[in-house]
């Protein structure tokens, strides 16, 4: 086999997933490789995978197959992320012709796992249960130069009844606050706005670590006092650990955006209690009275299963009655898909295919329409909006988001990219508002 000097990275699933994607890629570069945009162009093809749905698993596996039949024999292969941890060395068998399997906690060995395929032409293997501290976070090749992704703790201890993450990602590591601060600073120094703190579930952060005597809500006082940063974000939370000190820093620091995803899944209190939730829909809904209490602006995020074994019609009117009353601002809807190596793999899924898709089918309807109405409400309201980049689809317009994740297009000149501006809400299509700067000269600041 040849050294290679191109690589290309098929990115599937989550932002943990894009982080980590960034992560190779320093190495990669570091190493002396450049990123080419086709596949057929690359030495070294990466296919970092997602395992938390059925239909993620086989969009990879199709993808793959396609590329075994017209394989580049001078092409190195690879399968990373989840997939790569939950089927290990079986992927080799099912697919002779990739050349190293990788998991979600062994990423930082990507160079050398490299160099072993290179020098024996033999498979490599790394998968490890337990997440390792040796990533060089700080060494990611991004190609935002606006807002970044960054970790702060890996893996779940919730081991909801449906969900494989526990099992690809492993327990819960948190990072030191001492290095994300360091990030982060780094990122401020480089002229980075906005950071979105990830974790399967952040709010667990600092639990595993009591000696650090430093959780979530005091890791973000740390953070807002960081010159530069204008914006923090987080994502994903359990509601179980959405806590009032949390909510209060949301409130209280700057730099938080009001924006948080408050993942529900289902609102039914026996369905929730069959997935593992440890909340009944009463507490979930105590918890969302105290965080409007407190910061009465916030916009909630979702995320929703319909369809999971038994759930009845009126446990599916539970849910959709919910989604009405609490009018999530996003809302990421799927239906159940069983997951090998999860509990719920012994539940009797008894409900029918074409169910799951109505029942699907009615809250996606139900949203779009609370999407609409959310968005005609803001009409004729100003807005802050962070401007990230300019629009690939209409390059009269510069993309951003407003402090609520929200979706703008405004016409404006590449000076404003990197830069919050407040803007005039006129309109607005699908899901994006359509803007204009409150003050036109704005457009010339560098």
């Amino acid at each position: 086999m040849k050294d290679p000097k191109t690589y290309y990275i098929k990115t599937y699933g989550c932002q943990m997933n894009e982080l980590d994607t960034e992560v190779m890629r320093g190495q990669l570069e570091r190493r002396g490789m450049t990123k080419v945009e086709e596949e057929a162009q690359a030495d070294l093809l990466i296919f970092n995978t997602c395992s938390i749905r059925d239909l993620a698993e086989r969009k990879v596996m199709g993808k793959l197959g396609l590329l075994g039949r017209r394989k580049n024999t001078d092409q190195i292969i690879g399968v990373t992320g989840c997939m790569a941890n939950a089927k290990k060395a079986t992927l080799f068998r099912k697919i002779p012709y990739i050349n190293f399997v990788l998991g979600t906690n062994d990423y930082h060995k990507l160079n050398d796992v490299l160099d072993d395929v290179l020098a024996t032409g033999q498979k490599g293997l790394g998968i490890q249960n337990k997440f390792s501290e040796e990533l060089d976070y700080a060494g990611a090749k991004r190609d935002d130069k606006v807002k970044a992704y960054i970790s702060i703790i890996r893996g779940c201890d919730k081991y909801c009844t449906y969900c494989v993450v526990p099992y690809t990602r492993g327990p819960e590591v948190s990072r030191s606050p001492q290095d994300i601060i360091h990030e982060c600073k780094i990122l401020a120094d480089k002229g980075y706005k906005e950071i979105t703190l990830l974790g399967q579930n952040v709010n667990s952060y600092g639990k595993d670590k009591p000696e650090w005597n430093c959780l979530f809500h005091d890791l973000l006082y740390q953070l807002d006092n960081i010159d530069g940063i204008e914006r923090i974000r987080f994502m994903t939370s359990h509601p179980v650990d959405i806590t009032r000190n949390l909510m209060e820093a949301i409130r209280d620091l700057p730099s938080m955006c009001e924006f948080i995803h408050f993942p529900i899944q289902a609102g039914s209190s026996r369905i929730l209690k069959k997935m593992h939730r440890i909340y009944t829909l009463e507490q979930y809904l105590e918890k969302v009275d105290l965080l409007k209490k407190i910061v009465p602006n916030a916009a909630l995020g979702t995320d929703i299963i319909v369809g999971f074994p038994t759930e009845t019609h009126e446990e599916f009117m539970e849910t959709y009655n919910i989604m009405k009353q609490i009018e999530y601002s996003v809302a990421f809807l799927y239906t159940y898909s069983e997951r090998k190596g999860t509990p719920a793999t012994r539940f009797k899924d008894t409900i029918p295919d074409d169910v799951k898709q109505e029942r699907l089918h009615m809250l996606m309807d139900l949203q779009e329409g609370i999407y609409k109405k959310q968005r005609q409400a803001l009409v004729g309201s100003t807005a802050e909006v962070l401007i990230e980049k300019r629009s690939s689809k209409d390059p009269r317009f510069l993309k951003g988001r407003t402090r609520c994740w929200k979706n703008t297009l405004i016409e404006g000149s590449d000076s404003l990219i990197g830069t919050l501006q407040q803007v005039r809400v006129n309109d607005f299509t699908n899901q994006t508002l359509l803007c204009e700067l409150l003050h036109q000269e704005a457009s010339l600041i560098s």
